[in-house]
């Protein structure tokens, strides 16, 4: 004798049967990223438009500071994460990117008061005191800086199909920051940012008829 199955028996089946679906469908997907074939959002094509408004300008700052020297850096980034208790096919990852950047020294000339800047009479003889040199901001070159590869699990990459920032490299971009921030703290940079404001202030006050010019550098 057979019987029939009740309706709280098909809604089960039914349930299961979706599930089911649903995570064939999350295999296919990510099936399909991980093989490099075309995705079904890649199937019709896509086009890009720049419809961002003009630039407004906000604000106006006076420079005074003398930028004197900069520096080409250049820092491979190897960024592993790992998660307790998976395997990095399931879920972790690693980025090994190549950070290209600058950062400028400069001397505060907006500092430099009136008692920092003495001459004789003749006009002949002038010293001046200058505050030390600093070291700016560094700054990424995007057009220089690239990933070499990057290995993500399967769950990462399963991520990544519902982010909206998908294979996001801030997180090595900071790191090549800092890590460049960090060698040009050790490359002696403001001191060669000294000896140039030192030879561009001798030879503007030598063209100005001085025969003696001497600066100095302190806080």
């Amino acid at each position: 004798m057979t019987t029939k199955p009740t309706g709280a028996g098909r809604r089960s089946r039914t349930g299961a049967w979706a599930a089911a679906l649903l995570l064939v469908l999350l295999a296919l997907a990510a099936g399909i990223k991980l093989s490099g074939i075309p995705g079904p959002g890649d199937w019709f094509g896509t086009d890009t438009h720049d419809r961002s408004g003009p630039a407004l300008l906000e604000s106006v700052q006076d420079i005074s500071r003398y930028d004197a020297a900069t520096g080409n850096f250049q820092v491979v980034v190897d960024l592993e994460k790992d998660t307790k208790f998976l395997p990095d096919a399931v879920r972790g990852s690693r980025t090994l990117y190549v950070g290209a950047g600058t950062v400028d020294a400069y001397v505060d000339l907006g500092r430099v008061g009136d008692k920092d800047v003495t001459v004789n009479e003749d006009r002949t003889v002038a010293t001046l005191h200058l505050p030390h040199a600093q070291l700016g901001k560094p700054s990424l070159d995007p057009d220089r800086s690239y990933a070499v590869s990057k290995q993500r699990g399967v769950l990462d990459r399963l991520g990544d199909l519902f982010s909206d920032n998908p294979n996001s490299e801030q997180a090595v971009q900071k790191l090549a920051v800092r890590h460049i921030g960090e060698a040009a703290d050790e490359s002696g940079l403001t001191k060669r940012a000294e000896e140039n404001t030192t030879g561009m202030l001798e030879g503007l006050l030598h063209s100005l008829g001085f025969e003696k010019v001497t600066v100095t550098y302190g806080d």
